[in-house]
């Protein structure tokens, strides 16, 4: 096959000819060699991608120019020539698409050839599709539509949350979205399923809560937990990157912590502040693991900090209740029967009984917060202290377009005065918790 080259651009394709009549013309990307682009006799231009496998040519088509990006079609045809060097025809895994298959066997194909190759979050998409719609895995592609997606959403809005129900008709969209792009001949019945308005979560701790937040930390005896949720606090790092924490990630000298991988699929230097690093010599002194973070039931890191955290939480809010003095007396009136019930939570629910049958409305306290929030809570602290949103993105690990050029100019400097200015202020409003 011949075939003019030359680098595929949105302006360069837009202005090829028309073939001449009843001919085809072939183009080859610069970039991606096993890129084609072809052009008939009536315009129409379609990506392509050709390959020998076994000095055979194989000949697989992506789809047409405007429904795919340059960019996209250069992914694909370079997956697809990397699985014909491995000897996979594409065209046959496609006539097995084509094929009408379950929606439960397209599923099984969308995690082992996509989710679990290319998505760091593919557990969560094992997990919901299994959870939601596991009684749609013996219907055909084609026996669902978009009326059962669309009561599907609704149910899960009504009774798991509207999240939850958005993100779920998310996956199924990506499923069939590959279903076609893999060779099915349908459409996709979670297209244009109105999503439920998400309003953005802007909760954090306050200065006037983590005094009471400090103080139940100081009380839970779950050491690993409470350094762990230091941590988070201190640092502003994601929940599964603090789990994962290893010692050869951490230079202490330097005060920095290299993170191998974030969510955004790339490394990320932290730098540490003074707090953090206290958290760090202190676990140092007693650690014979290779993980910040050991778990005392298996050889790896720690899974999951919910039981301490909800028992901190419990703990600070029957604080924040006692500083209030119209609720002091309820607290004080279920702390004469705390013989009786040693655990918070018990503690909790008897204060929460009698504020019922007075009728006193108890606050909210800090029953709301989650551990993602920590990572907002330095945040908030950092743009208090006057940081600006570039150097908050920057000590966070976010990714925009539009920050991009300027984290690539953005040493650590800045960025390391700024965490500690907020650290410095977290420690401090916390030492009100002191008082009590």
């Amino acid at each position: 096959m011949t075939s003019k080259t030359f680098n595929f651009t949105i302006n360069a394709i837009t202005a090829l000819p028309n073939a001449s009549t009843g001919k085809r013309d072939q183009y080859q990307d610069i970039k991606e060699k096993a890129l084609r682009l072809e052009v008939t006799d009536k315009g129409k231009k379609t990506f392509k991608v050709y390959r020998k496998m076994q000095g055979r040519p194989i000949r697989y088509t992506i789809g047409d120019f405007g429904d795919w990006t340059i960019e996209n079609a250069r992914k694909s045809a370079g997956k697809i020539s990397a699985d014909i060097a491995l000897g996979v025809n594409p065209n046959s895994e496609k006539q097995k698409i084509r094929q009408e298959m379950t929606f439960g066997t397209m599923f099984q194909e969308y995690m082992e050839r996509y989710s679990k190759k290319h998505k760091r979050s593919w557990k969560y998409d094992e997990r919901e599709i299994n959870r939601f719609v596991s009684h749609w895995f013996n219907r055909k592609l084609s026996a669902i539509t978009f009326n059962d997606v669309q009561r599907l959403h609704h149910q899960i809005g009504m009774n798991s949350g509207q999240t939850q129900a958005n993100n779920l008709v998310r996956r199924v969209h990506a499923i069939y979205n590959k279903a076609i792009e893999w060779g099915w001949d349908g459409s996709n019945p979670a297209k244009g399923i109105k999503k439920f308005k998400e309003k953005s979560r802007e909760r954090f701790l306050t200065p006037k809560e983590l005094p009471f937040f400090f103080a139940a930390l100081r009380e839970e005896e779950n050491e690993t937990a409470c350094d762990y949720i230091l941590m988070s606090l201190y640092t502003g790092a994601r929940k599964s990157n603090v789990l994962s924490m290893r010692w050869a990630e951490i230079d202490l000298e330097q005060s920095l912590w290299r993170i191998p991988e974030t969510k955004n699929g790339e490394p990320l230097t932290i730098a540490l502040s003074e707090e953090a690093v206290d958290v760090l010599l202190r676990r140092k002194k007693h650690s014979n693991s290779v993980w910040v973070f050991p778990s005392d039931k298996t050889h790896g890191h720690v899974a999951d900090p919910t039981k301490a955290w909800k028992r901190i939480l419990t703990n600070a809010t029957i604080k924040f209740w006692y500083s209030h003095t119209h609720i002091r007396p309820l607290v004080e009136q279920a702390q004469q029967k705390k013989s009786t019930f040693p655990h918070c939570r018990k503690l909790y629910s008897t204060i929460a009984d009698i504020a019922q049958k007075k009728n006193v409305d108890l606050p909210t306290g800090l029953m709301d917060i989650r551990i993602h929030d920590l990572r907002r809570t330095l945040g908030s602290f950092q743009a208090a202290a006057g940081a600006n949103q570039y150097i908050i993105g920057k000590s966070l690990g976010h990714k925009s377009q539009q920050a991009t050029a300027i984290y690539a100019r953005l040493d650590l400097d800045p960025v390391r005065a700024s965490v500690q200015a907020a650290s410095t202020a977290i420690r401090n409003a916390g030492k009100g918790g002191d008082k009590e």
